[in-house]
C-alpha cells in the first residue's frame, strides 16, 4: 500500500496526482498563499495600449461592430488601408520599467501580479514562438515585458502570475475550427494549447488567469482544458504552488477552478460557499488605458477601498487593474488610487490579509466584519463611515467580561466600550479625528475586537 502511495506523488508535487477531469482537479487544496493574499494587481497592456481609444477590444468594435465612435476615430487619425498591425512600430514602450512599476504595485499593499501576455488580438507580449513577428520582441517594443515583469515581480517578493486568452478574434485556424462548427481542433493543438505549455515552462506563473473560452458550445471539450490542468497541477515547475481561474470552457465558469471569477467586476452579495475573486478596473469602463477618459470613468480612493473591503469580507480576493499607456508609463491617476489604497492597508492590513468571513459579514453597507486567520482569532469591525456622535455601535459581537477594542493606525492603546443589550453588541468610544491627520483622512478605519464571538 506504501508503494501504490508513493507512485500516486510526483518529485514536484506535495499532493496525490490528479486526473484530467473536473472532479479531479477540484478535489485538489487551494494553495494557501493565494488565500491569505487578498490583493493582487491585474495588467492590461499591449498593442490596444497604442490607440488607447475605447479600450481592450478595440480592433473587434472596430473591423467586427463596426462602432462608430471607433470607426469615426480611425478615419480620423490614420490613412486609408490602415490596418492593426500597423500600430506595431509606434507601441514603443520606451519609458516601460518594470522595477518601477514594482515598486508602485509592491506600494499598493498587493501580494500578486497577473500582466496581460496575450489578448484576444493575438498581440504576445513576450518571444511567443507561436506568434511569430507579432509579438514584443519581434517588433513593437523590442523587449520581453513579461520576462521583465516576471523578474521585477520576485525581487520585489510578489507572487507572478499570467493572463492569457484561450482565442483569438482572427486567427484563421480558429476561424476554420469554428466554421467546422467545433469538430476540428487544430488552433488548440496547434496554437493556443502549445503556447500555454511553453508559457508555463518559461515564467512559471503561479496564478493561470485564462480568458476567451466562451464560443464553443455547451459542454464542447473543444480546449482539451483538463489535460493542461492536470499536467500544471501534476508536473509542471509550479505543480504545487499554482493556482487557476474558472475560464476554462465546458461550463467552467462559475463551477470549476481554484477560484471562480463567474463575471468580470464579480462582486457577489452573499458568501460564495467556494474561493473567488473580484477582477475590477479602476477605470470603471475599460481595462486598457484610454486616453480620453473622463475623471468621473475612474474609482475614487475611498471606492476602491471600500469594494476591496467588502470583497475580502466576502471570502474573495480582489484583482486591480491598472492599463498603462503605449510608452510604458503608468497614469498618475492609476498611481494615485493604488497609493491610497496601500497607505490605508499599511495602517489597517491585519483587517484584510490572512482573514477569512466572520459569522456575520456585515450589519449595514457601511460595516463589514473579518475575522484573523482561519477562524477563532480576533474579529476586525471595518467601518466605512465615522460616526457623527464618536461613538460606533456594533450589533453583532457578543462580548464577555475580558473582551477588548482596539483601532488600528491608532495606536493609543484600548478604546472604551459598553455592551449594548446584555453580551449582545457593544458601543465603542472612537478617540477623537484630529485633522490633517492620517486618521482624520482615511475613508475606512478598522477596529481589532479580541475575545468576541
Amino acid at each position: 500500500m506504501l508503494a501504490l502511495f508513493l507512485l500516486s506523488l510526483t518529485p514536484g508535487s506535495a499532493f496525490a496526482r490528479y486526473a484530467p477531469t473536473w472532479t479531479s482537479l477540484d478535489s485538489r487544496p487551494l494553495p494557501q498563499w493565494w488565500a491569505d493574499a487578498k490583493v493582487g494587481i491585474f495588467i492590461h497592456f499591449s498593442l490596444f495600449s497604442v490607440p488607447s481609444f475605447h479600450g481592450e477590444w478595440f480592433i473587434y468594435d472596430w473591423l467586427v461592430a463596426k462602432d462608430a465612435d471607433v470607426v469615426d476615430f480611425v478615419s480620423r487619425t490614420e490613412k486609408p488601408n490602415f490596418s492593426y498591425a500597423n500600430y506595431a512600430p509606434r507601441f514603443t514602450a520606451e519609458l516601460f520599467n518594470a522595477t518601477d512599476w514594482l515598486a508602485l504595485f509592491k506600494a499598493s499593499g498587493a501580494r500578486y501580479v497577473v500582466p496581460t501576455t496575450k489578448h484576444h488580438d493575438a498581440f504576445a507580449m513576450y518571444p511567443s514562438p507561436y506568434s511569430p513577428n507579432f509579438n514584443s520582441v519581434d517588433c513593437g517594443p523590442k523587449q520581453d515585458i513579461i520576462g521583465a515583469l516576471a523578474n521585477a515581480t520576485r525581487a520585489a517578493g510578489l507572487r507572478f502570475g499570467a493572463y492569457h486568452s484561450l482565442f483569438e478574434f482572427f486567427n484563421p485556424l480558429y476561424l476554420k475550427d469554428k466554421a467546422n462548427n467545433w469538430a476540428t481542433d487544430t488552433f488548440v493543438t496547434q496554437k493556443t494549447g502549445p503556447e500555454l505549455y511553453d508559457l508555463v515552462a518559461r515564467y512559471e506563473p503561479e496564478i493561470i488567469w485564462s480568458d476567451g473560452d466562451w464560443e464553443p458550445p455547451g459542454n464542447s471539450t473543444y480546449w482539451n482544458s483538463t489535460a493542461f490542468l492536470a499536467w500544471l497541477v501534476n508536473d509542471s515547475p509550479v505543480a504545487d504552488t499554482v493556482v487557476f481561474n474558472d475560464r476554462w470552457g465546458e461550463n467552467s465558469l462559475c463551477e470549476h477552478g481554484s477560484f471562480y471569477t463567474c463575471a468580470d467586476r464579480y462582486l457577489p452579495g452573499s458568501l460564495v460557499g467556494h474561493p473567488w475573486e473580484n477582477a475590477l478596473s479602476i477605470d470603471t469602463q475599460s481595462w486598457g488605458y484610454r486616453r480620453n477618459a473622463p475623471l468621473s470613468d475612474y474609482l475614487t480612493a475611498a471606492q476602491l477601498i471600500a469594494t476591496v473591503v467588502q470583497t475580502v469580507a466576502l471570502g474573495g480576493n480582489a484583482l486591480i487593474n491598472v492599463g498603462p499607456a503605449a510608452d510604458g508609463t503608468i497614469d498618475a491617476i492609476f498611481a494615485d488610487r493604488l497609493t491610497a489604497l496601500g497607505g490605508w492597508l499599511g495602517a489597517n492590513g491585519d483587517a484584510i490579509y490572512a482573514t477569512t468571513p466572520w459569522r456575520v459579514q456585515n450589519e449595514t453597507a457601511r460595516v463589514w466584519y473579518t475575522q484573523e486567520g482561519r477562524g477563532g482569532g480576533a474579529v476586525f469591525a471595518i467601518f466605512l463611515a465615522w460616526p457623527p456622535s464618536g461613538q460606533l455601535h456594533l450589533s453583532a459581537p457578543v462580548t464577555a467580561p475580558n473582551s477588548s477594542v482596539a483601532l488600528l493606525g491608532w495606536g493609543g492603546g484600548p478604546l472604551p466600550w459598553a455592551p449594548l443589550s446584555g453580551p449582545d453588541g457593544v458601543r465603542v468610544t472612537l478617540p477623537a479625528l484630529v485633522p490633517g491627520t492620517p486618521l482624520a483622512a482615511a475613508p475606512a478605519w478598522a477596529l481589532r475586537l479580541e475575545s468576541v464571538k
